[in-house]
């Protein structure tokens, strides 16, 4: 891989000053519909989404620069990450025309969203144990289950739910993706007490009976893993994405503090205990940031196993690099750092999402072991 494809180009350059002059405007206290509304309005939430359905013509490389721009201003939108980055990219590669027509030129401009339901109680994100299932029923198709953690079901117009059904050769279940609208009879949801305060609320689904048109169904139904995937490289690139804003964020904060806050006649900048540790945050969360830009590259590129395994690295990277790096802000400020005024001690908690969502790092450690390094699979 070439040294261009992990360094901004001059059009990557300017689209990170024009998200990043979108997010100061908007701030730490921004108002989630309202930022939505105009990076949709910029065109910056279907920046990755095809030209002819009134998306940007780019990939998940821009759009984690829109992610990662508007977390270093304090503003991140969650449901970028779901929304055009996993419903997007699988609607686009998968769906049929009709369904590529429906939802696409909505998700470009957000005046449609729509969430993603895998992960379920007893199962994780395991598609192999999900048990949510999806049966014919006459012309059209039956589904029942239950999904947990679902980010956004409230003001999302659908939610991209991940079922399983029967193959007709062998009996045995696979993967499938199913769109389904917010109203829809049986399809109920309730919200997650989360003591995390995040503007993207967390709910529990329940799928009783919820009968489905025959498109509603997204791309081959014998196609299984390969287009569940399609979805969740970009999710781990945008994670990543989401990760380096929010350290970023934090770094920044502190780097001002440590620069102007005097103790002795002098910055408690100038004391290495103090400028060290955010030299190190800083230069983790740079070499994340290239893992990150390396793995969007190679999904761009169409190389789903090469971005499958730089996907999950950049993810586990920049997540560590981000707990460090709100960690040793926090710990710059002093009792500053917990304080609202200076607003960084809600992303300690919020910090710990990236190392959790969508995928745990100690997963990320065993898919590295035995996918990347040829070692013994434990489970």
């Amino acid at each position: 891989m070439s040294s261009s494809t992990l360094i901004d180009t001059e059009e990557h350059r300017a689209l990170r000053a024009a998200v990043a002059a979108l997010g100061r405007r908007h701030g730490r206290g921004y108002d989630r519909e309202t930022l939505w509304r105009e990076a949709g309005k910029l065109g910056y939430l279907g920046v990755n989404l095809p030209e002819a359905y009134g998306g940007g013509g780019g990939g998940i490389a821009e759009l984690s620069i829109v992610l990662e721009e508007l977390g270093a201003q304090g503003c991140p939108l969650l449901l970028l990450v779901v929304s055009p980055a996993i419903c997007g990219t699988v609607i686009a590669r998968f769906g049929t025309e009709a369904q590529k027509r429906r939802w696409l030129p909505g998700l470009s401009d957000g005046s449609l969203s729509m969430a993603f339901g895998i992960t379920e109680p007893d199962a994780g994100s395991n598609a192999h144990r999900i048990t949510t299932t999806a049966r014919r029923d006459g012309d059209g198709w039956t589904l029942n289950g239950r999904k947990i953690f679902v980010s956004g079901v409230d003001i999302a117009d659908a939610t991209l739910v991940v079922g399983r059904t029967e193959d007709s050769g062998t009996g045995r279940l696979k993967p499938c993706l199913f769109i389904v609208p917010r109203d829809t009879e049986g399809f109920r949801r309730s919200r997650i007490d989360m003591e995390l305060h995040a503007v993207e609320k967390q709910f529990e689904l329940v799928l009783d009976d919820v009968r489905l048109p025959r498109e509603a169904l997204v791309g081959d139904e014998d196609a299984g893993l390969r287009q569940l995937f399609a979805g969740l490289n970009p999710e781990r690139v945008m994670t990543a994405a989401f990760a380096l804003g929010m350290g970023r964020y934090a770094l920044g904060r502190a780097v001002e503090y440590a620069r102007t806050r005097q103790v002795w006649q002098q910055p408690i900048g100038a004391h290495q205990a103090i400028a060290h540790p955010l030299a190190q945050a800083h230069i983790e969360l740079e070499l994340a940031g290239l893992m990150t830009r390396k793995a969007a590259h190679l999904h761009d590129a169409g190389d789903d196993t090469g971005a499958g395994e730089a996907a999950n690295m950049a993810k586990y990277a920049a997540a560590e690099a981000c707990v460090r790096a709100v960690d040793q802000a926090v710990h710059t400020l002093g009792g500053n750092g917990l304080t609202r005024e200076y607003g960084l001690a809600s992303l300690v908690t919020a910090a710990r999402v990236a190392r959790i969502a969508p995928v745990s790092r100690e997963m990320i450690l065993n898919y590295v072991s035995h996918r990347s390094l040829g070692l013994p699979k434990s489970y």
